[in-house]
């Protein structure tokens, strides 16, 4: 048996896979942000810990002997968060998480410190990302700054607790505008212009490595027979990939979770930073992959579900109410058009304080338009990041939570002019792709053998004639960002 644990934004979640790859159990515990002022996204680390902790502690509950038998162990988690840590390991302050942006000034700062950032990093300085995050920090909170003995991403942060390890691999290493992707190593250049050092690093390794050994406090506490290997992981974008067995050049999926991604495995490192598309590393050693970040995807939806007033008792259950009325089809593009960019945008604008907006709005407009406003918006948004990735695949795999909805994939097909497929398994891929990095650290399994594509569960292909709407719809919906901007934070 494996075990798969993802750090996201909204929960922890752990998923617990056989030997085949096949899930056997999956369990969540729940996480909460703070939006202390304006642009900023902040999470207390221990959050995680106790929520990963508490959802491992539900499945040794549920399946003991499966659990006892876990050989490996990956964790996948949410990219670019800076866990600041002291000499003595405490947490400095709460983490300054992927979808924050209040170093948008510090980037311009880095950009003009260090032309060739670009050319190292493969990506345009964005708030997003971690250093931009440690130059606020030394300018805004120096006494913090001056304490700062470790940098760790979320999930390291994790893995660090459960097993003492300080490690960080490729794929989420990429995200922090401190690795040198081409070469798959810290860069000095990069540190320094964030005035650190390789000190403030973790070591690094490649995400399907064996890393560590899971503690043994922790191993007596699940009833695990003997320590799990641990292995490196991934950034929840390429454990994602991961689980889906997007592992070779072309392979291309579409991701609706909070955020949303567009993703095509790559051979080598392809950068295109100026229409901000992200060139990382994958977890698996000699591969790479560019992709397209939408910064509020199902977040979107999520978001529409509160402030419209929708109930329901569970995760998910406000979207759900939202969407019933709506079937599975519609007959062609919302009068309304609404702009995603509730948290600002990186592909294609790299700007963190747009704001989203609707437009068309009249007296008979009704909920239900504005629910299939929002589902257009991102899957728009998704055809943006088409657009900057420069290729269209011939399908797209549906992924995250928004791929639970037969009515949004159909609206993807249309909107994208591509053929879509709904997956199995498609809401766990993070922490799937995670288990699955932690069974080849375990047996030193070949990644071809291991990284199967997951069963079509549905299929969709565009009709043409919605099609064409959509695309019309699509040019209409790109000249309202001009419009946006003036609501700017």
């Amino acid at each position: 048996m494996f075990l798969g644990i993802d750090i996201g934004t909204s929960s922890a979640k752990a998923v617990l896979t056989d030997a085949d790859g096949e899930v056997a159990a999956v369990a969540s515990r729940p996480c909460t942000v703070s939006r202390p002022h304006p642009l900023w996204s902040e999470q207390e680390p221990e959050d995680w810990v106790v929520a990963a902790v508490a959802a491992v502690d539900e499945l040794a509950s549920r399946l003991p002997e499966a659990v006892a038998a876990v050989a490996g162990i990956g964790f996948s988690g949410q990219m670019h968060g800076a866990v600041l840590l002291g000499a003595d390991g405490r947490v400095l302050r709460p983490a300054i998480l992927w979808n924050d942006g209040r170093s948008h000034r510090q980037c311009a700062t880095l950009e003009a410190a260090l032309p060739a950032l670009r050319a190292i990093s493969g990506n345009i300085a964005m708030p997003g990302f971690t250093a931009p995050k440690l130059l606020w920090v030394a300018e805004e909170e120096p006494e913090i700054f001056a304490a700062v003995a470790k940098v760790l991403l979320p999930k390291a942060y994790v893995r660090w607790r459960l097993t003492g390890a300080m490690v960080e691999e490729m794929s989420d290493a990429s995200g922090t505008l401190w690795l040198d992707v081409a070469r798959r190593d810290w860069s000095d250049d990069l540190l320094a212009a964030t005035r650190l050092t390789r000190a403030h690093m973790p070591d690094l390794a490649e995400g399907s490595a064996p890393v560590a050994g899971l503690s043994a406090d922790f191993a007596r506490r699940w009833g695990m027979r003997t320590p799990p290997v641990v292995a490196g992981g991934a950034g929840d974008c390429a454990a994602s990939a991961v689980g889906l067995g997007a592992i070779a050049p072309g392979d291309a999926f579409l991701s609706l979770g909070t955020s949303g991604v567009v993703w095509t495995t790559t051979d080598r490192f392809l950068p295109n930073p100026e229409l901000a598309v992200h060139a990382f590393c994958h977890a698996l050693p000699g591969v790479w992959h560019q992709m397209g970040v939408m910064l509020s995807a199902a977040a979107s939806l999520a978001w529409a579900a509160t402030v419209l007033g929708a109930g329901g008792t569970g995760a998910g259950a406000g979207e759900a109410e939202l969407l019933a009325p709506l079937g599975d089809a519609v007959d062609g593009p919302s009068p309304v058009a609404f702009l995603p960019y509730l948290s600002g945008e990186r592909t294609p604008h790299n700007d963190a304080t747009v704001r989203g907006l609707f437009a068309g709005l009249a007296a008979d407009t009704g909920r239900d338009a504005l629910v299939q406003a929002v589902l257009e918006g991102v899957a728009f948004a998704a055809r943006d990041n088409l657009a900057a990735l420069g290729q269209a695949p011939a399908s797209i795999d549906l992924a995250g939570g928004g791929s639970r909805s037969r009515l949004w994939a159909r609206i993807c097909a249309d909107a994208l002019g591509l053929t879509v497929h709904r997956i199995e398994d498609g809401e766990v891929g993070a922490a799937l792709g995670a288990a699955h990095l932690g069974r080849m650290a375990a047996t030193g399994a070949d990644p071809a053998t291991v990284c199967r594509k997951p069963r079509r569960l549905e299929t969709f292909t565009p009709d043409p004639a919605r099609a064409e709407a959509y695309s019309q719809a699509w040019l209409r919906w790109r000249r309202l960002y001009p419009l946006a901007k003036e609501f700017a934070s």
